[in-house]
């Protein structure tokens, strides 16, 4: 099969030929062709190009994608610095929309066209729309674009003091993701259209399951609903970190028909199958700061016993990493993933 038959056998409950292969490379195909690691966040031509280019050359399965884990800081009118040479290996919140609470009466919602990264990201998807691959909306979850509004020290000291104030802003923040969701429907259509929606910054280091009970589960499960019912048929949910506490309330989320849950390494792949791998595929979860610092046979093993745990998942099961493959990853740790795929990915 070719990556793009594979993907959509999954995407359908079809047979497939061997285990998909996600390595959420932004960065780290931004260095393998020589471009400056920002210009994957920044420049839409660039990111795509690097994405691709690393594709052909380690056979691996997913499509370009545009996005990064500051999302909604500049869609609310901060600021944003990327990646200058390696002492910054992502985008980061230089300027968040908001300062104090008397900000908040300013916040508005801005045209999805003109907001921030995403007429930048609109410029990457007709790119990923011409060449024939899924077409992805990559944004936060409600909790982490809050957080990229506000900064989630503020937005957690507000949870005890202005609890009303955060209600506001998670509303706020799911207000303007659904906008972008319409945008990309309306211009895109369905068929080939996957919202991925990242949420680290829910994670039980963070908050508490009885935090993410009150200020996000009802904003993320309504969420999901209303993008669902535009008749997209897949989201993409990476539940980023230490989540276990949240995982049955997580698991009150729809995804879609199937949707795709991605877990960070402090999730096992048994949990994550045990909570949705009924309904959703279950994607994961190799350590990223293993692919990056251990020895080339570790990080094999570590790729074997990944698969082996999920391949046989009910709904299907991609290799994925846990976060972002970080760009200082050996280029020959990243191949030792796709080997691992070719021993031990292929079904009978």
């Amino acid at each position: 099969m070719t990556s793009i038959e594979r993907v959509n056998s999954l995407l359908n409950r079809q047979k497939l030929d061997r285990v998909p292969f996600f390595p959420f490379s932004l960065g780290f195909s931004a260095k393998n062709v020589g471009y400056p690691v920002g210009s994957v966040y920044s420049e839409p031509v660039r990111s795509f190009d690097a994405q691709l280019w690393t594709q052909q050359m380690y056979g691996h399965d997913q499509y370009p994608f545009f996005g990064s884990a500051v999302y909604g800081t500049s869609e609310f009118g901060g600021e944003v610095e990327f990646p200058i040479g390696d002492s910054i290996q992502s985008p980061r919140s230089v300027r968040y929309p908001v300062q104090s609470l008397k900000d908040i009466d300013k916040l508005r919602l801005l045209d999805p066209q003109a907001a921030g990264n995403l007429p930048k990201a609109l410029e990457f998807s007709k790119m990923q729309e011409s060449h024939g691959g899924l077409i992805s909306l990559v944004v936060g979850g409600v909790f982490t674009t809050a957080g990229n509004i506000c900064d989630i020290r503020n937005l957690c000291m507000w949870i005890a003091r202005e609890p009303e104030t955060v209600h506001r802003v998670v509303q706020l923040a799911a207000d303007h993701i659904l906008s972008a969701a319409r945008l990309w429907v309306k211009i895109f259509g369905t068929q080939r259209l996957l919202v991925q929606i990242w949420e680290p910054t829910a994670a039980n280091s963070i908050i508490s399951p009885r935090t993410f009970e009150e200020f996000v589960l009802p904003y993320q499960q309504k969420l999901h609903q209303e993008i669902l019912g535009l008749s997209v048929k897949h989201i993409l949910c990476h539940i980023c970190g230490e989540q276990n506490k949240n995982l049955p309330l997580w698991s009150q989320v729809p995804m879609g028909d199937p949707g795709i849950v991605s877990l960070g390494q402090q999730v096992s792949i048994a949990d994550g199958i045990k909570y949705f791998g009924e309904k959703n595929i279950i994607a994961g979860n190799l350590d990223t700061s293993l692919i990056a610092n251990a020895a080339a046979n570790e990080v094999y093993e570590a790729a074997k016993k990944c698969i082996l745990a999920g391949k046989d998942a009910p709904s299907g099961y991609i290799l994925m990493t846990a976060c972002e493959t970080p760009s200082s990853t050996p280029p020959y740790n990243f191949y030792m993933l796709t080997k691992a795929i070719n021993d031990f990915g292929f079904y009978d």
